[in-house]
């Protein structure tokens, strides 16, 4: 979402949040993510009684520098500014050598 489409757009004027809507703040929906597999792999931790682990965010970290690159590196470019939206993928297109 954040690399591709989620964008916060201020009013340059008066600094007024004008994507302060679901309506108006372009978020990925589940007809823009592609059909996910989920494998289970189970391994236990062995330091605590659960054999729990911690997990948060950490496996998305990566994706944005690694959506970004790709881009940068498709349209021969240092840098994209976030979100590669289309019209701005477009853009760079019409302009890249």
């Amino acid at each position: 979402g954040q690399a591709l489409m989620e964008n916060m757009v201020y009013e340059p004027g008066t600094g007024q949040l004008l994507t302060a809507s679901f309506l108006d703040y372009a978020m990925p929906r589940a007809t823009d993510v592609p059909k996910i597999t989920l494998r289970y792999n189970e391994v236990l931790c062995t330091t605590n009684a659960l054999g729990s682990k911690g997990a948060g965010e950490a496996g998305t970290v990566g994706a944005l520098p690694a959506i970004m690159g790709a881009l940068c590196d498709a349209l021969g470019v240092s840098h994209i500014d976030m979100p590669a939206t289309p019209e701005r993928l477009w853009r760079l297109c019409r302009t890249a050598n």
